[in-house]
């Protein structure tokens, strides 16, 4: 099973610009859509559409940091035929415009992270938990409340801590969502830092007001669908492109 996820997580990361169908992906890795689709839930916790989407966006996000292409050839160059599809999709995915994110990317301007607008007179709730980090972080924390198991659209609640520890997140709608981390952390033999990340979900948020989550940020694996969400305050992160002379940036919570 893992085999063949991986594979089409693989092909999806090679293969991004291309109208790859679900059912391209299961005959690419010789099994069922059916089967695919269940086991690559299972193993990412979201779609291979919602997967292929992420990447997609994330590429997006690399070339508008690297490059100075129009909005439009990026647009085309990671699989969309409407440059207003994708300029509305990386809107709700990263929470600012294309060409605001280019300009964030490049130190040019603030960013201060957008909640989602809550109903008036809805009772709110709050979520209790620690952090921990499988490394030392060398940036601040940042902690949110989401609507899925992708880090992408506006948190209905968040915070920022220095140190792994106990946080609280105050004021959330009641409800289900997703408890996504992520922070910068010192590479153990080089200079260069790692992201880590940490999700937890689907939670109730009612259900735990008088409970204790845990959120424990490690590296991420091929598994993980990439962080989409832009936050202020964190650096950009170096990475070696499959694409020959062509360096690539990506970023957490950029």
């Amino acid at each position: 099973m893992e085999h063949a996820v991986e594979q089409a997580v693989r092909i999806i990361r090679e293969r991004y610009a291309e109208p790859l169908s679900l059912d391209a992906l299961a005959c690419a890795v010789l099994v069922s859509k059916f089967h695919l689709l269940r086991i690559f839930r299972q193993a990412t916790g979201v779609t291979p559409g919602r997967f292929l989407t992420a990447v997609r966006i994330s590429e997006a996000k690399r070339l508008l940091q690297n490059s100075d292409l129009a909005v439009a050839a990026i647009s085309a160059m990671v699989g969309y035929d409407s440059t207003g599809s994708f300029t509305s999709r990386f809107t709700e995915s990263v929470g600012i415009p294309p060409t605001r994110y280019r300009q964030l990317s490049r130190g040019e301007g603030e960013f201060t992270v957008p909640s989602a607008a809550g109903r008036a007179g809805t009772e709110r709730c709050q979520l209790r938990g620690v952090v921990r980090a499988l490394a030392e972080p060398v940036s601040s924390i940042y902690i949110g409340a989401f609507g899925g198991p992708i880090l992408q659209g506006r948190p209905s609640g968040w915070t920022t801590m220095r140190h792994p520890g106990p946080f609280v997140l105050r004021r959330l709608p009641p409800g289900t969502c997703y408890l996504h981390a992520t922070t910068l952390a010192a590479g153990e033999k080089t200079p260069e830092t790692t992201l880590l990340t940490a999700t937890l979900g689907p939670l109730r948020a009612d259900a735990y007001a008088g409970g204790e989550v845990e959120l424990v940020l490690g590296p991420q694996g091929w598994s993980n669908p990439p962080v989409l969400f832009a936050a202020p305050g964190f650096e950009m992160l170096t990475e070696k492109s499959p694409q020959s002379g062509f360096k690539r940036l990506s970023s957490a919570f950029a």
